[in-house]
């Protein structure tokens, strides 16, 4: 008898509908064909074991097992629960009727149990795409999927529960969860307002979080960068809907979704180690899967000690940085993963990390401080808007019982600014913030009066500032105006914005 089932293969972070021929017929043997990996392979003991051990009939026939298209690689033990229910069918075990009515996944334990698998989010989205009327992955998995309307989540927990849902013998009711609540339970382990003194490097973030521009803190051991860097998402803007699933979908493909969790609520927030190799940022392997700038997608990446970084692991950021996108290719496939991301770095300003310390001195040789910068690229450098300088607190802020500030109160600043800006861009999809400006886009909505115009000549000329450090002056100072509501570029926000372009002076580090 030959019956089909359905699953989904992942594919960077979308699904490709796989459909699972079982055909039994006299003789003993089990074939299984369509370019399965050694995982897929592995399932016919996996299946055998869990069908006789809840009491079921496995058939010890000729099983042929065919996995459609079968141009694309099927990895991973995710298609067990389909190909075991295939079997099951097969030999009348099954409703074939409404077996055809479901995308199945799910990794078989011997004892007929469910595991939880990866990349449910985007299965559920084909399955609604594909027109099929529900879905039946582990319970675990349930509510990630549950994210998707009109298509019908059964979390099951063991091949039992399967069963009675392909029979309409079930008394399991679909998952659902209340959208309207799930993008505004927003939990932050940090807040600003457990920061002490400080109050210019938050200013200098509220600004990049407005703008969405890319920063950089440079100041000695033990001033606070990692600190203020860690409460950068509590100052962002909530998630969308479009960011939420798009958000999810990446770490659903990653494996990185909680049990019983649905949508990634809060905007991610990424410190990779500095030993990282290339593809563990950018991603990739045999069979791509996202990085840790795409794992930050819609969200934070830091980089602490930046310097410390092989320097081809930072170049790779360069192009992903600038298009948002990191394209990855193989052999036998090309995924593209999004990455939007804003980057917050740090780093000490020499070896010895007390270059601007205003109390300890420097003991580096002479030129070691520039030396040490250089680790940096200039076109990674270029890509940064703001440098901030850091220093240690004193002692009478950190003794001081006042607490600073929330996040909450600085958070809505930033969503006054970002509104500004989406209503600005409006007629430009792919520009969101500040940060994305063409340079047509500067020429048109920074525009600059004579004061500004001889502000910024006298910068550049008395403090070196790069050609490079123009443009994001003036992106900056156009944040900055909409910090203050103001439709024009005033000398009070360019003066703020050019005091953010420490690295590019000719006297640092030397």
């Amino acid at each position: 008898m030959l019956v089909k089932t359905f699953g989904c293969a992942l594919f960077g972070i979308d699904a490709i509908t796989v459909t699972i021929e079982v055909n039994i017929d006299r003789g003993i043997n089990f074939y299984l064909v369509g370019l399965p990996d050694n995982a897929v392979k592995e399932s016919q003991q996996r299946i055998e074991a869990a069908i006789t051990n809840l009491g079921y009939y496995y058939p010890h026939k000729k099983i042929v097992i065919n996995m459609a298209p079968a141009d694309i690689r099927k990895e991973g033990s995710a298609y067990d629960l389909p190909i075991a229910m295939g079997i099951m069918a097969a030999s009348e075990q099954v409703n074939t009727d409404r077996l055809e009515q479901f995308v199945i996944m799910g990794e078989l334990s011997l004892d007929g149990t469910l595991n939880p698998i990866k990349g449910t989010l985007p299965i559920a989205i084909k399955a609604k795409q594909e027109g099929f009327r529900g879905l039946i992955v582990p319970k675990p998995n349930a509510r990630e999927a549950a994210v998707v309307e009109g298509l019908e989540v059964f979390g099951v927990e063991n091949i039992h529960e399967v069963v009675s849902i392909l029979n309409g013998e079930n008394t399991i009711h679909p998952v659902t969860i209340d959208m309207a609540d799930s993008l505004h339970e927003m939990v932050y382990e940090f807040d600003f307002s457990d920061v002490k003194g400080q109050e210019n490097i938050k200013r200098a973030l509220e600004i990049a979080a407005a703008g969405g521009h890319n920063v950089i803190l440079i100041g000695p051991p033990g001033s606070g960068k990692t600190m203020l860097a860690k409460r950068m998402p509590t100052i962002l803007p909530p998630l969308t809907m479009a960011e939420a699933l798009e958000t999810t979908k990446i770490h659903s493909v990653a494996g990185l979704v909680g049990r019983n969790a649905s949508l990634v609520r809060t905007r991610p927030f990424r410190s990779p180690h500095h030993t990282i190799s290339d593809a563990g940022l950018v991603g990739g392997g045999t069979y791509p899967q996202p990085g840790e700038i795409s794992l930050a997608h819609n969200g934070v990446l830091f980089l602490d000690e930046l310097p410390e970084f092989k320097r081809t692991v930072l170049e790779v950021m360069r192009q992903p940085m600038e298009d948002r996108v990191v394209t990855i290719s193989r052999a036998k496939m090309t995924v593209d993963f999004p990455a939007s991301f804003m980057m917050v770095a740090a780093m000490n300003p020499c070896p010895c990390g007390y270059y601007n310390h205003p109390d300890k001195e420097c003991t580096c040789k002479p030129g070691m401080v520039q030396q040490y910068l250089n680790r940096i690229s200039g076109p990674l450098m270029d890509r940064i808007d703001l440098h901030v300088e850091v220093v240690p607190v004193e002692y009478k802020d950190l003794s001081s019982k006042s607490s600073g500030e929330s996040s909450a109160k600085v958070r809505e600043r930033v969503i006054k600014a970002r509104k500004i800006q989406e209503e600005r861009y409006a007629d430009f999809p792919a520009i969101h913030a500040n940060a994305q400006m063409t340079s047509q886009l500067i020429q048109k909505y920074c525009d600059l009066n004579e004061p500004c115009r001889n502000i910024l000549k006298n910068a550049m000329n008395r403090l070196g500032l790069s050609a490079r450090a123009y443009d994001r002056i003036l992106k900056v100072s156009r944040t900055i105006a909409d910090l203050d509501s103001s439709e024009n570029i005033q000398t009070d926000h360019l003066a703020e914005a050019i005091n953010y372009r420490s690295l590019d002076r000719d006297n640092w580090g030397s």
